[in-house]
């Protein structure tokens, strides 16, 4: 394995001509512009541990032409330059570690087009999931994919983002048809056109999904949409022990059965989850499911996954096709952040997650609840066990030196674990700045030919910095 190259230098960013380039943008852009320090703290929200690095200014844009002038201007003073969504990820994608400009697109927030007979959208990228399956809803369509959070579309692409119904709709890189986006020298390109398949050339659309904005700007989107099922129904079981719920798992997903989410969660979240919303379910290892279809095929998904669940020691089996019911079982997966704050209310959470083969799911998970009950760490675990993803929600005091010293250790091991049983250290939350250190021992030499290609797109490195790579 070739040594890993060192791409990021505070030197490659003068003070002064950040200086001269925030002065710029705020004489062009007005009352867009703003660097009170309040406006630059919300620029750097995350919802974890990591701690805040402040842009020197935001510019909330309002239209692709805005975003080509804004990097334009950054590219000529050499000014790093941060995209913003809705601020929801996990790994620091949106701190400024070098400064610069916070690229705010949540004014670019228009429903352009609907397709109806071919299935697509284009939206713009500050469009959340709520918003653009709310407008669809008469469409008789819907676009399925749910990291949980109300997110940006722009930053679920940036992320490669997936969530719950991943195992029947895939994550972003199967959903992204094509782009409009601004590279690190103002152009605007299309990755695609509006065809479901093409072999024209290099596939741009999956490079820059998944780019966490160290590529470009999307400033244009072009979505897969899908028929809302006529019958969606959910269902949950508890089962003895975490290898017999993962076991009924495997066992569902090789008989085929097309389940359109299948969570799991460990004893310590269903614990949670009952405290915090109030529900009764059995406390112990328990699995969350939806299938989606005719009434006829939801009715035989439900009753084959029955007799499957049965024999991994599945209790009491309870499905049903209620909105109402239905709706309140998923609220109260979609409660598991705040369920586990509630858990420690003086302590911040540290989401992190991995994804192993499915066959190596259980192994992967035992290893990581016996590894905090060692450490005396407190973490429920989620699963979209269809796809061998698993979150921890990790909850630390940051103001103990010890248990920081705890989690740092914890997050190296889990990623180890989960890269030794030939998996990723992230599944869907993204590399960042809390996952750089653990892609050369997860790609090898592949992240040197990754650094190639941003040198390539972005030779001043303005897009970005800090995030991904080393």
């Amino acid at each position: 394995m070739h040594d890993e190259i060192s791409l990021w230098s505070e030197n490659d960013y003068d003070k002064e001509s950040i200086r001269l380039c925030v002065e710029k943008i705020k004489n062009e852009f007005g009352q867009q512009f703003s660097n009170s320090k309040s406006i630059l703290e919300q620029h750097t929200h995350t919802m974890t541990i990591h701690d805040s690095e402040l842009p020197d200014g935001v510019v909330f844009v309002e239209s692709k032409e805005d975003v080509q002038k804004v990097v334009k201007i950054c590219n000529e003073y050499k000014c790093p330059i941060i995209p913003f969504g809705i601020g929801s990820s996990f790994e620091g994608h949106v701190n400024a570690p070098y400064g610069g400009i916070s690229i705010d697109m949540n004014n670019m927030n228009k429903i352009l087009n609907v397709y109806q007979e071919d299935l697509l959208v284009v939206v713009q990228p500050g469009v959340t999931r709520e918003q653009l399956n709310i407008h669809l809803r008469d469409t008789g369509l819907f676009f399925p994919i749910d990291p949980g959070a109300n997110a940006s579309i722009g930053g679920m692409a940036a992320t490669r983002a997936s969530g719950t119904n991943a195992v029947k709709y895939g994550t972003m890189k199967d959903n992204v048809i094509a782009l409009e986006v601004v590279t690190a020298d103002g152009q605007l390109i299309k990755t695609a056109n509006k065809a479901r398949k093409s072999s024209a050339g290099y596939d741009l659309t999956r490079l820059m999904v998944g780019s966490e904005g160290t590529l470009g700007i999307s400033t244009e989107i072009t979505l897969k949409l899908y028929g809302i099922p006529e019958v969606i129904a959910g269902g949950r079981v508890s089962f003895p022990s975490v290898k017999d719920a993962t076991d009924a798992v495997i066992m569902t997903i090789q008989s085929g059965i097309p389940v359109a989410r299948i969570e799991f969660l460990d004893l310590a979240q269903v614990k949670a989850i009952n405290n915090y919303s109030k529900t009764n379910l059995p406390e112990s290892p328990l699995l969350l499911l939806e299938f989606h279809g005719s009434e006829s095929s939801v009715k035989e998904q439900s009753e084959l996954f029955g007799e499957i669940a049965s024999d991994f020691g599945g209790n009491d089996f309870e499905w049903t096709s209620n909105n109402e019911e239905r709706s309140k079982l998923w609220q109260a997966r979609h409660d598991a952040y705040w369920s586990c704050k509630a858990v420690r209310p003086e302590a911040d959470i540290y989401s992190t997650d991995v994804c192993v083969p499915i066959s190596r799911l259980s192994d992967c998970m035992i290893e990581t609840i016996e590894d905090m009950e060692k450490n005396d760490l407190i973490g429920p675990i989620v699963s979209h066990a269809g796809d061998g993803n698993f979150h921890v929600a990790l909850l630390i005091d940051k103001n103990s030196k010890e248990e920081l010293k705890k989690l740092d250790t914890f997050l190296t091991r889990i990623s180890e674990r989960a890269i030794r049983m030939d998996g990723t250290c992230t599944g869907e939350h993204g590399i960042g700045q809390g996952k750089r250190k653990y892609m050369l021992k997860e790609l090898g030499s592949a992240v040197n030919v990754m650094k190639q290609v941003k040198m390539a797109f972005d030779p001043y490195k303005i897009m970005n910095p800090g995030k991904l790579f080393l």
